[in-house]
């Protein structure tokens, strides 16, 4: 896949071959500074993973080209020839309405006058933490309105499915600071298709974990089982998680504030399951829609989302403390309870609409090269991302990924604008006269 030689003594060594990692490398490239990129794992594309084993393609990772109109990813799959689809333009909203303690398939289906009511409260609820105050960065869930009908499942979708996260552990400033606007796009041969298109030809090094970082004196020095490559600086792309917990160890260590803004944003948890139909039963549902229940405080809210370009499965979301949970108990637990989600809203219907044994989830908390699927900022930690985004050793030593960017954290287009960023700040400490 990766057919461009490495050099044996590059200009720039880049850690991770996720997006960010991918944008530096064509970005040092195109400046004329020779790279090497060591990637962990045994491909490219990070936390953005496309798979095949159900017959077509279904992306584990990352799905959609949030904010398309600012998204450097959407002009490069223009590019490609990638279809795009606009899912916006798709989207048919389901709100499933029962009681704790319901049977299965008892409730029934909003109303187009109780969607209208969902909608409104959905307005009225972000105007209000809009208007609150930002300092001193307090939790979301301090500010969100709390108590109506509606709130439950309107913080639920903000915190659990969006933010991957528990809004009573998300900073306000920065959740604002994150809003996504449309479009939202979808490539269709699948998002992980997508970049593996684009690490074709780099200089990339597969199965390459590093675990120390020496970046003393004039150059950089990385050290892993596999051996020791030297550069003149680096561009580090591993998730904040992994440099959290210390995953690599930089010598000398990095500043106060970079170890602080580390533990600020760590990364929540978006599990996605995808549900092959075992025969012809579509739950009345068109391609593209959205079905999901609405919740009472306390409950985690899953969505659903039927037979995208009309491919035999659903696909379902479930984020935040249970999908934590539900990983450490395995795929058995994970799919168990998207079952039972799905059979609370189709009764035993939906028993032999899904073929069961088939599913397949994702598990990115347990996966050691992430330990979780995106950033989000604790409260109080608002300028975490401005700190980690700065460049060390006079510009030899930037961190990049999607949990660096300002306002499109969470996000690849993100990850991949500071890919970009990192690679000019380090081709600029390079320059004559600098390196």
């Amino acid at each position: 896949m990766y057919v461009m030689p490495c050099p044996s003594k590059p200009d720039v060594l880049i850690l991770g071959a996720g997006a960010a990692g991918l944008a530096a490398a064509r970005a040092c490239l195109a400046r004329g500074l020779a790279c090497t990129v060591l990637e962990a794992r045994d491909r490219a594309g990070g936390r953005v993973l496309t798979d095949h084993s159900l017959g077509w393609p279904v992306d584990l990772g990352a799905t959609w080209l949030h904010a398309a109109a600012r998204n450097p990813l959407a002009a490069l799959a223009r590019e490609l020839g990638f279809p795009l689809l606009n899912h916006d333009d798709q989207r048919l909203h389901r709100l499933y309405l029962d009681r704790p303690g319901d049977a299965p398939g008892a409730g029934r289906w909003a109303t187009e006058a109780e969607q209208a009511e969902f909608d409104a409260a959905y307005d009225r609820w972000m105007e209000a933490v809009r208007a609150a105050p930002r300092e001193p960065d307090p939790a979301l869930a301090a500010v969100a309105p709390s108590g109506g009908p509606w709130d439950a499942s309107i913080a639920a979708w903000e915190g659990q499915t969006i933010a991957a996260a528990e809004p009573r552990d998300m900073g306000l400033a920065d959740f604002l600071r994150n809003q996504l606007e449309p479009p939202n796009l979808l490539p269709e041969p699948g998002f992980g298709t997508l970049l593996a298109t684009l690490a074709r030809g780099l200089p990339i090094l597969t199965g390459w974990p590093v675990e120390r970082l020496r970046w003393s004196g004039g150059g950089i020095r990385a050290e892993g089982p596999r051996g020791v490559l030297e550069g003149r600086a680096a561009i580090v792309t591993l998730p904040a998680s992994l440099l959290a917990a210390g995953a690599l160890r930089f010598d000398p260590p990095l500043p106060p504030g970079h170890q602080e803004a580390l533990h600020g944003l760590p990364l929540g948890l978006l599990t996605k399951f995808i549900l092959p139909a075992s025969g012809g039963d579509r739950l009345d549902l068109p391609p593209f829609a959205g079905a999901e229940r609405r919740v009472v405080e306390g409950e985690t809210r899953m969505t659903f989302v039927a037979w995208p370009f009309g491919r035999p499965h659903l696909e379902g979301f479930l984020g935040g403390d249970h999908a934590w949970a539900l990983e450490r108990e395995g795929q058995a637990a994970q799919v168990a309870h998207a079952r039972e989600e799905l059979v609370r809203l189709y009764g035993a219907r939906a028993r032999r609409a899904i073929d069961w044994d088939r599913a397949l989830v994702s598990r990115w908390g347990s996966d050691p090269f992430s330990l979780g699927a995106y950033s989000y900022a604790r409260p109080g930690a608002a300028g975490a991302r401005a700190v980690l985004s700065a460049p060390l050793a006079d510009g030899r030593l930037v961190l990049a990924g999607e949990h660096c960017h300002p306002d499109l954290a969470g996000t690849v287009g993100g990850a991949w604008e500071t890919g970009e960023a990192a690679a000019a700040a380090v081709a600029t400490a390079l320059s004559p006269g600098n390196g």
